[in-house]
């Protein structure tokens, strides 16, 4: 028994030996080209692709439109010409609309929004379902709780961004949702 016990601490002594002899002198500093130098790399490409576009996207309509993005969050203002004037993150709320063409129905200066927050430059484009879908801003600046239980159709942006919705879109102005 004695003798298999030696012969195991010999074996894994070997092996240590083994991988010590053939690690890097600095181990937080891969080799070019090694494994961990180009997993690095990849992790750098990846961290540049979730970067969100300001770009106006492409498959997004033409003409005189509001471009809203619902994976990007970001809504753009597009004039006649076809150029993004602005663009801006906005909030979502827990119901999203489904990507397509609407035209904005109707617009309020303010009022309470359907989850009970004080709100300006109301625009709203489309209902479904019992549920109103429009872009606003919360006088408070608050955002809409993506995750609460009550479906609303609320888009928030900032007062200044909302303002500049509002100036843009009139009745009757395109709305193109894109996923």
């Amino acid at each position: 028994m004695a003798g298999l016990t030696v012969a195991a601490l010999g074996v894994v002594g070997f092996l240590g030996y083994q991988a010590a002899a053939t690690a890097p002198d600095h181990p937080t500093q891969a080799r070019p080209g090694s494994h961990a130098s180009q997993s690095k790399e990849k992790d750098k490409d990846r961290a540049r692709q979730k970067k969100k576009s300001t770009a106006l996207p492409a498959a997004s309509g033409t003409g005189e439109r509001v471009v809203y993005a619902l994976d990007d969050k970001r809504v753009w203002l597009v004039g006649a010409d076809g150029k993004a004037t602005r663009t801006f993150e906005v909030g979502p709320s827990p119901a999203s609309p489904d990507p397509g063409t609407y035209a904005v129905t109707s617009r309020n200066e303010g009022g309470v929004g359907s989850d009970g927050v004080q709100v300006e430059h109301v625009v709203v484009f489309h209902s479904e379902g019992g549920v109103v879908f429009g872009f606003s801003a919360a006088v408070d600046g608050s955002m809409p709780d993506p995750n609460a239980r009550k479906r609303t159709g609320a888009v928030r942006e900032s007062r200044a961004d909302g303002s500049a919705l509002w100036e843009f879109a009139e009745v009757g102005t395109k709305v193109v949702v894109i996923p």
